[in-house]
């Protein structure tokens, strides 16, 4: 794989928390948005507003909720943080498509985008 073979696939596969919210806007019917983060409530306190809560760890065993027709995007604490892609691989695998959101929750908080309390 060359650089810029793999950057394109890291764009293709990410968005940014800016790119994220706005094609949400434009498109809400096209997407799923999952916290993936295992963690309880109480340590994660807040989630991107209207996303779903699937913990990485019960993923595959929730794969019933889920709606194969649309775009999956997955986040999880940081850019440190892996399990947004051990989800995003698990997805996959079963036939999802799949974006994760770069930064997880942090970004978008940074960034001051729509969140709700747990």
């Amino acid at each position: 794989m060359t650089a810029t073979e793999f950057f394109e696939a890291k764009i293709q596969s990410t968005f940014s928390p800016m790119d994220c919210m706005s094609e949400i806007e434009k498109k809400p019917d096209d997407y799923i948005v999952i916290d993936v983060r295992n963690a309880p409530a109480h340590i994660r306190k807040e989630k991107i507003r209207g996303a779903l809560e699937i913990a990485q760890v019960n993923l595959e065993n929730s794969l019933h909720l889920l709606d194969k027709n649309k775009t999956i995007i997955v986040y999880c604490w940081e850019s440190w943080c892996n399990l947004g892609a051990k989800s995003a691989i698990t997805l996959i695998k079963h036939g999802y498509t799949v974006k994760e959101l770069g930064g997880g929750i942090a970004a978008w908080n940074t960034l001051n985008l729509p969140t709700e309390q747990l």
